[in-house]
């Protein structure tokens, strides 16, 4: 389908590469302030891609990604040419971030969104120790591990995949409850859910046995309480080259060595 915008905004990582990039691909095309443009391109690999979906959530601002980075799983490939025809014939995918809401050691309340996965990770030298409820209901009264997350299909192939989670397809309405080094139970390797549950960790002994909360790049360390579910009123909206789409990748991802 061919969409139809007036400007362009290019931003870039920190990188001399992406920012040389930057400089080419506005000599080339223009510029206009990303608060203004219809479609901002951002020029990086996945971590910048990442914060700058986060920066223009419910924005309504359409994101189009070429790799200035190492992996780029999120990005289209580099080219200088044929740009606003390859926007042009590029596709949106529409898709809600995870919210985690912790309750934390010092009495306080935090917020954060991810778009990738939201996971608990011990503090020190000792292994965590979790309670796992879904929906209400519990589902391990007692997980020693290192952590644990909650990968949405977008992660799925970040740090979930890199603990032997579930690759998922963009299109699948699921949500990869993924162990990292679980100790018991032993044989535990993690869980399909729905992605409309509400995923409650609980950290038990949280003295002995301190635990940090991560959303995508926010950490809140020291947490008591972890709830995870899926922001319905948060959007975030990327463009991908037909030929690149996310589910053609996340399938050639499952084939990959």
């Amino acid at each position: 389908m061919s969409r139809t915008f007036r400007s362009l905004a290019f931003i870039a990582s920190n990188t001399d590469e992406a920012q040389a990039s930057r400089n080419e691909l506005i000599r080339r095309y223009g510029h206009t302030e990303p608060a203004e443009a219809d479609v901002i391109v951002a020029l990086g690999g996945d971590g910048f891609m990442l914060q700058t979906l986060h920066d223009t959530m419910n924005t309504g601002k359409l994101i189009y990604g070429m790799n200035r980075g190492s992996v780029g799983f999120l990005m289209n490939d580099y080219s200088t040419d044929n740009l606003p025809e390859r926007i042009s014939a590029s596709v949106e995918n529409e898709f809600h971030p995870l919210k985690m809401t912790t309750s934390n050691s010092d009495g306080s309340i935090s917020f954060a969104l991810a778009i990738n996965e939201v996971s608990v990770l011990r503090q020190s030298y000792q292994a965590a120790k979790l309670r796992v409820i879904v929906d209400g209901q519990v589902r391990l009264e007692e997980l020693i591990c290192d952590g644990l997350m909650v990968a949405t299909p977008v992660g799925s192939t970040a740090y979930n995949l890199s603990a032997h989670g579930p690759i998922l397809p963009l299109e699948a309405p699921l949500l990869a409850l993924t162990p990292v080094s679980a100790f018991r139970p032993r044989r535990w390797r993690g869980a399909l859910l729905p992605d409309k549950v509400t995923v409650v960790l609980e950290v038990l002994e949280p003295e002995k046995r301190p635990v940090n909360a991560v959303a995508d790049h926010t950490e809140v360390k020291s947490v008591l309480r972890v709830e995870i579910a899926q922001s319905e009123d948060t959007t975030a909206r990327i463009l991908s080259d037909p030929d690149r789409s996310w589910s053609d990748r996340i399938i050639a991802e499952q084939f990959s060595d």
